[in-house]
């Protein structure tokens, strides 16, 4: 878990391979957007084959917004990730979606036998 990239490169060789990045932004928070937009130029390219995704909270007080609904849509089609909308205060909704992200975790990892990332990642971006 980071709040931001680049990574530090000390610890580098005990850090563990990263399978999935969820990129987490808070709707009712234009930093949080900046933030997102400016990690992204750190990701390798082919992260952005299945193993990204982008997490947006706080969807339950759309009135409350601070984030356009089409940066997020842009970043979706500019990234070909899947996003995922979420409200945190909501334990029902959080486990839901935590349960989603394992599970997107596990595809990632190749622990599903027979659903590649990439294809999962297709499959969720059209969605």
């Amino acid at each position: 878990i980071a709040t931001s990239l680049p990574l530090p490169s000390e610890g580098d060789h005990l850090r563990p391979r990263i399978d999935l990045i969820a990129f987490m932004i808070d709707i009712k928070s234009k930093y949080s957007l900046r933030n997102v937009e400016a990690s992204l130029a750190y990701v390798d390219a082919s992260f952005f084959l299945g193993k990204v995704c982008f997490l947006v909270t706080g969807v339950g007080r759309l009135n409350c917004c601070s984030v356009e609904m089409s940066a997020i849509w842009k970043l979706r089609e500019v990234y070909s990730s899947p996003v995922l909308f979420c409200e945190l205060e909501l334990e029902g909704i959080r486990v839901a979606t935590a349960q989603r992200l394992l599970r997107m975790l596990e595809i990632c990892a190749g622990l599903i036998p027979g659903v590649s990332a990439l294809y999962f990642g297709s499959l969720m971006s059209r969605s």
